[in-house]
């Protein structure tokens, strides 16, 4: 589902990251963890085709994610990964609803599951709501839903906990663990959270720069 090797990227070419070779079948899930600067979302951001190494190679579902280029990237992206960013990308003015049906739009796949995924990550309620009258938690479960909405082959997350408190760190994590299964799709987590350690048992840690 997901092979990442020989992979290179430096903004300095004296401060190459350390980056791991990657192999995660469906279903499975990854924990990258590591201090601010050790380069996780800079991995992140290469996963998910937003940021092209300068050497090696990404792989998803057996397609290589670099041999795309512009349109068929962006078209490649939407339909086969899901993303959740640290802080919630999501249009403010916009229902929850709305959010997810231009996740649909965009990668041109319909919205006949939105109801459901509302219903398990527990708002199926603020369904009508604007995204700026939602909690933090609330914002954060929208995210998921619209990184869900495409039903990803590859679930890509970005410190998901940091600004939430220990209660519903716990419980995103473990409804990304429990949606990711469901969708049989690979999971990678990155974060700095040192209280999801104990939820996720394959773990990468980033040791900074060589």
């Amino acid at each position: 589902m997901l092979e990442a090797k020989n992979l290179e990227f430096y903004y300095q070419e004296n401060q190459k990251f350390n980056i791991p070779d990657i192999l995660l079948k469906p279903g499975e899930q990854l924990l990258i963890i590591g201090a601010s600067g050790s380069g996780k979302t800079t991995i992140l951001n290469m996963l998910g085709g937003l940021l092209k190494p300068l050497k090696g190679e990404i792989n998803i579902d057996g397609t290589s994610l670099y041999s795309l280029s512009g349109a068929k990237l962006d078209k490649f992206r939407g339909k086969n990964i899901g993303i959740i960013f640290q802080k919630p990308h999501i249009l403010a003015p916009l229902t929850v609803e709305e959010n997810l049906k231009l996740a649909n739009f965009f990668s041109g796949k319909n919205s006949d599951k939105i109801d459901g995924i509302l219903k398990e990550l527990g708002i199926f309620e603020k369904k009508k709501s604007r995204v700026n009258t939602l909690s933090e938690g609330e914002a954060q479960r929208v995210s998921i839903a619209r990184a869900l909405a495409n039903s990803p082959k590859l679930i890509l997350a970005d410190e998901p906990t940091a600004s939430l408190d220990d209660a519903n760190a716990a419980t995103v994590v473990k409804l990304l663990k429990e949606q990711a299964e469901k969708f049989n799709a690979a999971l990678v987590i990155v974060t700095h959270d040192q209280r999801v350690k104990d939820h996720i048992s394959n773990q990468i840690t980033m040791g900074g720069v060589a």
